[in-house]
């Protein structure tokens, strides 16, 4: 939100921005946006003047999240095992999804644009915060050349996404992720 914007534009969009956090972590990505500018007082044109898109909606609810998400990157960069740092970070990125409903969604790439990944604010930084954690791992042979921030990403929201209506979608979405990461090649 520009600082420069008036005194109750900015009073418009934090009331916006509350509201749709409550409406979007009790319905999921597909909130209503007119219940959100009736709830909040204003338009639906005022809700789509602060956020043209419902995508940068999303982003915005989960900008807090995002952020704690790239603190704890940090956090565990150069500590501990290098795999088990990354899969921590990873596990902790798969149990917001699933706790913060909406947040995957606002992961997800929608294709729209011609450079997704700069579009995608969210994945950008969380990206760009786990680059370290993957850098050290696969440094280290913990984990193969070739795999991406961007793929892990991926594949954390496709099981966000898959287990979101599941009736124990936090435990459905971690044994998925263990799934993932362990392969599907029997332990010997």
């Amino acid at each position: 939100m520009p600082e420069r914007q008036r005194a109750d534009a900015r009073r418009n969009y934090t009331r916006i921005l509350a509201v749709a956090e409550e409406e979007v972590a009790a319905h999921g990505a597909g909130a209503s946006l007119e219940q959100i500018a009736r709830t909040a007082g204003v338009g639906s044109a005022t809700v789509r003047r602060h956020f043209p898109t419902r995508h940068a909606l999303l982003e915005a609810v989960s900008r807090q999240r995002i952020e704690a998400l790239c603190v704890r990157a940090h956090d565990l960069t150069g500590k501990g095992d290098s795999r088990s740092a990354l899969l921590e970070w990873l596990s902790d990125v798969v149990a917001y999804c699933v706790s913060a409903r909406g947040l995957a969604a606002a992961l997800s790439y929608d294709g729209a644009g011609s450079d997704p990944v700069h579009e995608n604010a969210c994945s950008a930084a969380l990206e760009e915060a786990g680059k370290p954690l993957l850098r050290r791992a696969v440094r280290e042979g913990a984990v193969a050349t070739g795999v991406t921030v961007a793929d892990l990403i991926t594949l954390v929201v496709g099981i966000a996404l898959a287990t979101e209506h599941h009736p124990d979608p936090a435990a459905r979405a971690d044994r998925l992720f263990r799934l993932a990461v362990a392969g599907l090649s029997p332990q010997s």
